[in-house]
């Protein structure tokens, strides 16, 4: 298993998003970008990745400034560059072109102590159905909740 450190998540993309594909992607940062991510001070809210002239960058993703940093402290907004081969690059470039796909952050976390980005290939859900995602979740909780009772008195 390897060494994996969360260091944030984009819960809103899974409710948000029809996960079709995951991707993993390095990050290029800066040093003190690279403390405050160890500190957990990130947040992918609405943060979204991009292929601009054949590289995937990520944008709005916000990282706070490192307490202990000087003048050399960075942009908390900058866009990062994602390192991806060229050819899943390639067949992202191909994904996206579809009607309705888009590339989604879900997750930044340090992988033997390099910093990782969940990337998905996503297409948007309609009101109907995360009404029917949350149906089917209250569903399986009253489930369970049965049979837990269930066990209870046997």
């Amino acid at each position: 298993m390897a060494d994996k450190k969360i260091v944030t998540d984009n819960r809103k993309a899974r409710h948000d998003y029809a996960i079709e594909e995951t991707y993993e992607a390095g990050l290029v940062l800066k040093g003190t970008e690279v403390k405050s991510l160890r500190a957990g001070k990130a947040n992918l809210r609405d943060s979204f990745a991009r292929i601009d002239k054949g590289e995937a960058w990520l944008h709005n993703m916000h990282i706070s400034h490192y307490e202990q940093g000087n003048i050399n402290n960075h942009d908390p907004t900058r866009p990062r560059k994602l390192l991806l081969n060229k050819a899943e690059i390639n067949k992202l470039i191909g994904k996206i072109q579809q009607k309705g796909l888009t590339l989604v952050p879900l997750k930044v976390y340090f992988k033997y102590g390099r910093a990782k980005l969940e990337l998905a290939l996503a297409r948007g859900k309609k009101l109907h159905d995360k009404r029917r995602d949350i149906a089917d979740r209250d569903a399986k909780r009253e489930i369970a909740k049965a049979f837990r009772e269930k066990q209870k008195m046997v």
